[in-house]
């Protein structure tokens, strides 16, 4: 377990649905030796490229972790996302398939 800021980040997805049906998705990314939130977004669809933003947006604020830990959905497997991973020399391990308790800090 980090003890320090900005060794490790969990990243993950939590969705539910609105009264009206419809569905939507929230990134959660927390700084896990702080236990801060680093980042939280609510929308109906969450992209590769708008998770990118986001973490270029962690980053700005001084917020660059060593490593993210997340699982291996849709979105973090995207090409925009192993681009950003290139660029910005980010460890990022996946999580066992079928494994949620893994990442069980955000």
């Amino acid at each position: 377990m980090p003890q320090q800021p900005n060794q490790r980040c969990s990243l993950d997805f939590v969705s539910d649905t609105l009264e009206d049906g419809r569905r939507f998705r929230l990134l959660v990314v927390a700084d896990d030796g702080t236990r801060e939130c680093l980042a939280l977004m609510v929308d109906t669809s969450l992209s590769g490229q708008r998770v990118a933003r986001e973490l270029d947006r962690i980053i700005a604020s001084g917020d660059k972790p060593l490593m993210i830990v997340s699982d291996n959905g849709t979105e973090l497997t995207s090409h925009a996302i192993l681009r950003w991973q290139a660029e910005h020399a980010v460890a990022w391990p996946d999580i066992a398939p079928g494994k949620p308790q893994q990442n069980g800090l955000v």
